[in-house]
């Protein structure tokens, strides 16, 4: 089996899932955060959508520097509507997938690196990348929003089976 074909339904899945999340993200309260170190809610659901974008980066290029020579090359996503929230997801989501659908198992294998002004924050296989940089860490925050959600008394949609709001076994 080709890694892309190991890698597509866990993506497809997770996609799924984390779109349901963002779905419900009030959008009159975007500066909500529940502790002072926390990132305000508009910024965490911007952070999920722009996550996923590095899918296709990993695909173009051997590494993404932040900050080449000191200079910032990325504006953090901040949702300023569910709309746009979703749709920088969704566009994010398909550019993802076609770069993993299309990917060799030499190209999954290939390293990549993360940089910050030159210096490497990590460097792993393509497939190492999707599975950390991307899956888990889209999974990681979406169970922060999760927590959000549920702080702000909005239902928590069903993630790995039913939630509390959405009917138990």
């Amino acid at each position: 089996m080709a890694i892309r074909d190991a890698i597509l339904p866990e993506f497809d899945h997770e996609m799924e899932t984390t779109r349901k999340t963002l779905e419900r993200v009030p959008e009159d309260k975007p500066d909500w955060k529940p502790h002072e170190t926390s990132m305000p809610m508009a910024r965490l659901a911007g952070h999920i959508a722009e996550l996923v974008g590095f899918g296709a980066m990993t695909f173009q290029g051997d590494s993404f520097d932040f900050a080449p020579g000191g200079q910032s090359q990325m504006q953090p996503t901040v949702m300023t509507s569910r709309k746009q929230l979703l749709e920088v997801f969704d566009k994010n989501v398909a550019t993802a997938r076609a770069a993993i659908a299309k990917a060799s198992d030499e190209e999954m294998q290939k390293p990549w690196a993360l940089k910050n002004n030159g210096q490497t924050i990590f460097a792993m296989p393509r497939a190492g990348v999707l599975r950390n940089m991307i899956l888990n860490h889209v999974i990681h925050h979406r169970g922060q929003l999760s927590v959000y959600l549920r702080m702000n008394k909005v239902a928590v949609p069903s993630i790995y089976g039913p939630s509390a709001d959405e009917g138990r076994m």
